[in-house]
């Protein structure tokens, strides 16, 4: 028969009553250790062991008194508090009395206690860069060139935009100052490399004559006028005939404004750059003839390739003007016999000048 509890604690059995009780607690922590075993790991973490030894032990009240005073609770995976995004660690047991902690063995419970899994170490939490972004590299400074200058208190300055070259005017639009000085500063065509002058023109802005040779020769470059030297002393004593003077009544001009080197013809690109500006002077000077001197100056004016010899003793026409074609006095220097056909020429040119109006001038002293 058992004693009653208080029987045993009046003559101090109750100690070891208990002692006897944890004595036989290792043959329950066996079988409980050989039920497991036919589970899994997650299964016997997830199953309580407490229970399953409850149902197998015939242990009186006080065995399982002190089995509920020594289980420590527990909080299960699943119910633990999430802190930044994971599982905290730490189990929550009730405080218990430092003496009891250390008169109770382990029980059945804390050695079936799973263990916590071990978590990763945290990672940062710096925001991570995106691996596609390609920063460039660290000599490279062209992505800065396009930023707007930034003035102190305006802000950033607008960006101006890029000014172009004013265009010169059109040939067509220039005076006489504005011809003469576009004419010195032509580079339209490689002859000016080698010029020493232009060769702009001289004589009567008003002129009802207007005679035109084909390009300055060494004197001409030289000296920036049209016929000078002995060509030009010929055609003066052809206009005293005419009772015409270089500076009454007559305008001189050449198709080409600069010298070709070795007195070559002209290429007919280079005709094509100058004749603007000789088309610009016809339409200033607004004669009433025109008398084309020697076979180049005809050719160019007329756009033909036909012969002097069959181009004179015929009224032609430039820019609505009457041309005469004669021989260029240089030409005349050296063929005597041809002075005749050429006062021929004159003769024809003074009676095209009187159909068109003119008047003869007084004659030149």
């Amino acid at each position: 028969m058992a004693l009653h509890d208080s029987v045993l604690e009046e003559f101090g059995l109750a100690p070891r009553w208990v002692r006897r009780g944890m004595a036989a607690q290792p043959a329950a922590v066996s079988e409980a250790t050989e039920a497991a075993s036919g589970h899994d790991a997650a299964g016997a973490a997830a199953v309580e062991p407490e229970t399953r030894h409850a149902a197998d032990s015939d242990a009186a009240g006080s065995r399982s008194a002190a089995r509920d005073r020594a289980a420590p609770t527990r909080v299960s995976e699943s119910s633990r508090p999430v802190q930044d995004g994971r599982p905290n660690e730490r189990r929550t047991q009730p405080a218990q009395p430092e003496a009891q902690t250390r008169s109770q063995p382990p029980t059945t419970a804390t050695l079936h206690q799973p263990k916590p899994p071990t978590q990763p170490a945290p990672a940062s939490r710096a925001p991570e860069q995106s691996s596609s972004f390609d920063a460039p590299p660290d000599d490279d400074f062209a992505w800065f060139d396009d930023l707007p200058t930034e003035v102190p208190g305006h802000g950033h300055a607008p960006s101006e935009p890029r000014r172009e070259a004013p265009q010169p005017p059109a040939i067509h639009t220039l005076d006489w100052d504005a011809l003469s000085e576009r004419v010195a500063g032509c580079q339209s065509c490689r002859l000016c490399e080698k010029r020493t002058n232009t060769v702009f023109g001289v004589g009567d802005h008003n002129a009802d004559w207007m005679l035109i040779g084909e390009a300055p020769g060494e004197n001409e470059d030289r000296q920036g006028e049209p016929f000078v030297g002995q060509a030009g002393k010929l055609l003066d004593n052809m206009l005293r005939s005419l009772t015409l003077a270089r500076d009454t009544n007559v305008y001189i001009a050449n198709v080409i404004k600069c010298r070709p080197p070795g007195n070559r013809n002209p290429e007919p690109d280079e005709v094509a750059r100058c004749e603007p500006y000789l088309q610009r002077q016809v339409a200033l000077v607004k004669p009433k003839l025109i008398v084309a001197l020697g076979r180049f100056a005809a050719q160019s004016l007329l756009k033909t390739e036909a012969s002097i010899s069959s181009l004179r003793g015929r009224v032609h026409e430039y820019e609505g003007v009457p041309v005469i074609v004669t021989y260029h006095p240089a030409y005349l220097l050296r063929s005597l016999p041809d002075k005749a056909k050429a006062w021929a020429d004159l003769c024809l040119a003074r009676d095209t000048w009187r159909a068109a109006g003119g008047a003869p001038a007084n004659p030149p002293k």
